[in-house]
């Protein structure tokens, strides 16, 4: 999609910060997307991109196949900033040396500015912890280049072009550990490419329903609604920009949480208007689930009757040519970043062989979006906030958490103790100090006392994490006393459960979810 406006891109050499360069650079109100450091030099002409970044990544730049990007970005008069191996790329093109560092930087280190006068380090202290990732230094500064910075272990930590716009740090900005690293990206934004801030959801949104306007024409498009953010803000989307055009499905999978199908439906066709078609297909999935306990077959199944519905209900709406798909951008960074000549890459697909299976051409509306950023994308679209800032719901559902065979009284056993538990999250408010929470029903009883009854029960685990992207997560402190009140609620109300348990699991060595 083209967007008006500065926009930087930023070629990824293989390093775990890419992403958040995106982030950063975003936050400053300035488009920003990534692209393999392989990439051509007609698909980086083709991108018009107002000024370069070139990330870091865990090569050093002598290494047998090391990453490269073309040379032809030098010539192109464009503002450009590496870091780490980024610093390297632009030192190799102008024949500065690289040398196996003596001492390898890894960590916090002291950044001492030695150029006040460098507009990189403008409004920059002259000292302040950065933080590095490297093993190699460099040993002789390339051709046109001054030193603008040191530390302890790296005489050349900075260096700059003025020249040329060109600058290389070889440290991550990006980072929070980085003091002031936003400051230097923004001096680098503004003061040395000279962009203008302006890139937000609103223009994103106007920018967007164009170009939808533009690819659908009056044809009609499928959207299959599941009721997750993703998928309730690109449904939204597409409705504002050709509205009685789009054909919604939600399909009821008995695997839902409770109230939730009526939930999406109510608010999408009722307060949204949107011509929703719902489909309560709940018996099939369990008859095709009967008996199966291995939790990738259970996707697997889950997957293929899911397109099996969408297809047949689909029919209803003859001569659709397009699907709406939520992918958002880390989806497509996992597609197309660089990962190495080894490297085995995913393809990703929301609704996996529908479009070739009807023919459809794809929209995907927020595939150039971050989370956050479709969370804000939403809240602009008038999207109701129990809808945007819900935790993450996996796509085969209940099913992974109920671990064992699956039968519908051991759903509705989940689904009561689940309802209770993110019941008492908000009315404690302290849900959105998680990241996920859910119950997980166990395949073992154990011995309980009601009353003056003994009892043989199941066991309800209940689990609650932070994390930032869900890459890694650490068990959420809750309350003591909020714990008490949802382990009391959940044995004495739900009945057929007797024990509640607390996963005190971080990721890794654990997964979020059980299965």
């Amino acid at each position: 999609m083209a967007h008006s406006g500065d926009s930087v891109l930023i070629l990824d050499f293989g390093s775990q910060y890419t992403q958040l360069i995106a982030r950063r650079v975003r936050e400053q109100g300035v488009y920003a997307e990534i692209y393999p450091c392989t990439a051509s030099i007609e698909e980086i002409r083709n991108f018009s991109a107002s000024a370069f970044i070139l990330s870091g990544g865990p090569a050093s730049i002598y290494a047998e196949g090391s990453p490269k990007c073309s040379s032809e970005i030098f010539t192109m008069g464009k503002p450009i900033l590496g870091i780490c191996y980024g610093l390297q790329m632009i030192a190799y093109e102008f024949g500065g040396e690289f040398d196996k560092s003596a001492k390898r930087e890894f960590g916090r280190a002291e950044l001492i500015v030695e150029d006040k006068t460098c507009k990189l380090f403008a409004d920059f202290p002259e000292r302040a912890n950065v933080w590095m990732s490297h093993g190699d230094k460099m040993t002789k500064m390339p051709d046109g280049f001054k030193a603008v910075a040191r530390s302890v272990n790296s005489p050349l930590c900075a260096i700059a072009n003025e020249e040329k716009n060109i600058y290389g740090v070889q440290f991550h900005p990006e980072v929070v550990h980085t003091t002031g690293g936003a400051q230097i990206l923004a001096n680098f934004l503004f003061d040395v490419a000279g962009l203008k801030s302006g890139w937000n959801s609103a223009n994103y949104i106007e920018e967007t329903i164009q170009a939808i306007k533009k690819a659908v024409g009056d044809q009609t498009v499928i959207c299959a609604l599941s009721g997750g953010v993703d998928s309730a803000v690109a449904a939204t989307l597409v409705h504002k920009a050709i509205g009685k055009q789009l054909k919604c499905i939600h399909v009821d999978n008995g695997l839902m949480r409770r109230g939730e199908s009526l939930e999406v439906v109510h608010t999408f066709r009722d307060h949204f208007g949107i011509d929703l078609d719902f489909v309560d297909a709940s018996d099939l999935f369990l008859e095709r689930l009967a008996g199966v306990s291995d939790p990738e077959q259970k996707r697997k199944i889950i997957g293929k009757a899911f397109i099996d519905v969408l297809a047949e209900e689909a029919k209803k709406f003859e001569g659709a040519k397009f699907l709406v798909q939520g992918t958002i951008y880390p989806d497509v960074i996992e597609s197309l970043s660089f990962k190495g000549p080894s490297a085995t890459i995913k393809s990703h697909h929301n609704v996996g062989g529908l479009p070739e299976l009807m023919d459809l051409d794809l929209i995907e509306p927020l595939r150039e979006l971050f989370k956050d950023e479709v969370r804000n994308v939403g809240r602009a679209l008038g999207i109701p906030e129990q809808f945007i800032e819900r935790h993450p719901f996996p796509g085969p559902g209940l099913a992974i958490r109920v671990i064992g065979d699956i039968t519908k009284d051991k759903l509705d056993l989940l689904r009561a103790a689940d309802a209770i538990f993110l019941e008492e999250l908000h009315s404690n408010n302290v849900y959105h100090s998680a990241w996920q929470a859910f119950a997980v029903l166990l395949p073992i009883r154990t011995v309980g006392v009601m009353g003056d009854e003994r009892t043989y029960d199941s066991v309800c685990a209940i689990r609650a994490v932070t994390s930032i992207d869900g890459m890694t997560a650490d068990w959420a402190r809750l309350p003591y006393e909020v714990l008490a009140v949802i382990s009391n609620r959940i044995s004495n109300e739900v009945k057929g459960i007797s024990r509640v348990v607390y996963d005190i699991s971080s990721k890794p060595p654990a997964t979020i979810e059980w299965e």
